[in-house]
């Protein structure tokens, strides 16, 4: 049974819903980093907020983690560089709380529009100071999106109906998804002259990072209201306060900080400025939403192998997993056989799929050849890490549908492109979904890939396969299957062997000294 340790405060119905899909759960929150590295190791799966830092030095002694739920959107608490190295899925929720986060940035622009929090504080101070707190209306007004994703999209459907004109910066959205969502696509440089409100809906990266620096906000509308309930660090704090001051930008309201929590912060105090202790998501019908979901995803990938938000590998739903599962192992044999079979280093791999293969999502295919071509670098080598040690080594790796028919009703080829040229392999699945190779280095031959195996390249002639057998019948080395292939008769014959113990060196030599033996070697799998 997996094993989770939810970190984190969290609704009870994760734990509920861990239990009632078979995996076992505890509930151990406030642990210090060294109290949580020594009872880490047990747990197959983590499940936490925003309080718990998953780093490095957590990720080595996680050594049992397969997976790691961030029940929110932001996992800059976890490293995700060091996760996948190691294997391990990491996952978020963007959508449980996109509605809570969209509605306090609206509540955020009412507030500074108004100014509320400050007529709130001068009233119940005994003052009346009507006259003081002239605000604006938000009809007719232009609101900027620095971001048009899921949160991004849902405000700019309550802003158009609150009859705003929306506009919107955002690199990946298209002009369909634009005319979808009814706002104008313009660039960075437009949203910032022609906005009269601007909200950021977008993660912090290396490229989004002060997105809104001090050069940018120079260039922003005069009395500009700036609102951000996305990450801390998309503005130039400092550069902020100083617009305020200067009265350039009429108002700002942050939910989120370059450093929290945020006791302290210089825009603290500054007239005009809003803030809030990162509420985005802290709605009760937020909060159960993400328990539920991260529960949900991560029970999935632990029990049945479906993968749902990752952010570091490809998505696989639950009902996809059980049909992919056999074209998966096929994968990972057909890797794994021509790697051990490839000699020199790797420059590029392709993976082809044909008939029904070529049907299906490419992207475990082809983490399950990656993993299965890269075990011979890392013994701990997954589908989640095989395509960053791939990367890592410069290994040039494609993806090939081929929409025809074939011999067969399904077909996966792998082919990689070593220093003395290319090495291809096919297989399919037959009728028991059991994973059969078809092809050798474009010699036909028909074997199951199991176990210990021997492979043999030698010279078509008569006795040779008696020959061997009673090399390996005088070894007490025991046949199980075998298999033969040649490219033609005299030709050049292949010859796979599943055998009962591993080949060693001695017997690999006494094989090697056959006449018309050219290779011999010992295969895993």
């Amino acid at each position: 049974m997996p094993k989770v340790l939810i970190s984190d405060k969290m609704d009870p119905k994760a734990a509920e819903i861990f239990r009632a899909r078979g995996v076992e759960v505890d509930e151990i929150t406030g642990k210090t980093p060294e109290e949580l590295k020594a009872i880490i190791g047990e747990y197959d799966g983590l499940a936490i907020r925003s309080s718990t830092r998953v780093t490095q030095e957590i990720l080595d002694a996680a050594t049992n983690m397969k997976v790691i739920g961030r029940a929110g959107i932001g996992v800059d608490n976890i490293d995700i560089p060091a996760a996948s190295a190691k294997g391990v899925v990491v996952m978020n929720t963007p959508f449980g709380n996109s509605i809570t986060t969209a509605e306090h940035a609206i509540a955020l622009m009412f507030a500074l529009a108004r100014q509320l929090p400050q007529a709130d504080a001068s009233t119940q101070a005994g003052k009346w100071e009507k006259s003081k707190f002239m605000g604006v209306e938000l009809t007719a007004k232009t609101l900027g999106l620095i971001g048009a994703g899921n949160i991004g999209g849902i405000v700019a459907e309550r802003a158009l109906g609150l009859r705003m004109k929306v506009i919107a910066y955002d690199p990946f959205l298209t002009e369909e998804r634009a005319i979808e969502l009814g706002v104008e696509k313009v660039n960075l440089e437009t949203l910032l002259a022609r906005a009269d409100f601007i909200t950021l809906h977008t993660p912090l990266t290396d490229q989004t990072r002060n997105i809104l620096s001090a050069e940018n906000l120079a260039k922003t509308k005069k009395g500009v209201r700036i609102i951000n309930c996305a990450r801390g660090g998309l503005i130039d704090e400092a550069a902020l306060k100083q617009g305020l001051e200067s009265g350039h930008i009429a108002g700002a309201a942050l939910d989120v900080y370059a450093t929290e929590p945020a006791k302290e912060n210089a825009l603290f105090g500054t007239p005009n400025f809003i803030s809030t202790p990162h509420l985005g998501a802290s709605t009760t019908e937020a909060q159960v939403n993400v328990a539920i979901q991260v529960a949900e995803q991560m029970s999935d990938y632990l029990v049945s192998g479906g993968v749902t938000n990752a952010l570091n590998m490809p998505s696989l739903s639950a009902e996809e997993a059980p049909r992919l599962k056999p074209y998966m192992a096929l994968a990972e044999k057909l890797g794994s056989l021509v790697g051990q079979l490839a000699h020199g280093p790797l420059k590029s791999v392709a993976i082809e799929t044909e008939g029904a293969a070529a049907e299906l999502n490419q992207k475990p295919i082809t983490g399950a050849v990656l993993a299965g071509l890269m075990r011979s670098y890392s013994d701990t080598v997954n589908m989640v890490n095989a395509p960053f040690l791939a990367k890592e080594r410069g290994l040039d790796v494609r993806e090939v549908r081929h929409d025809r028919e074939g011999d067969y009703h399904t077909m996966i080829r792998v082919t990689v492109n070593t220093d003395e040229g290319d090495r291809s392999v096919a297989g399919t699945l037959f009728s028991d979904a059991a994973p059969r190779l078809i092809e050798l280095f474009g010699i036909k031959v028909e074997a199951d890939l199991v176990g210990h195996m021997l492979y043999v390249v030698n010279e078509d002639r008569p006795g040779f396969i008696g020959s061997l057998g009673s090399l390996l019948g005088e070894e007490g080395i025991n046949i199980g299957t075998f298999h033969l292939g040649r490219r033609a008769a005299g030709g050049e014959a292949v010859l796979l062997l599943s055998i009962d113990d591993n080949a060693g060196p001695d017997l690999l030599n006494k094989v090697k000294a056959l006449p018309g033996v050219k290779t011999a070697m010992a295969l895993a799998f």
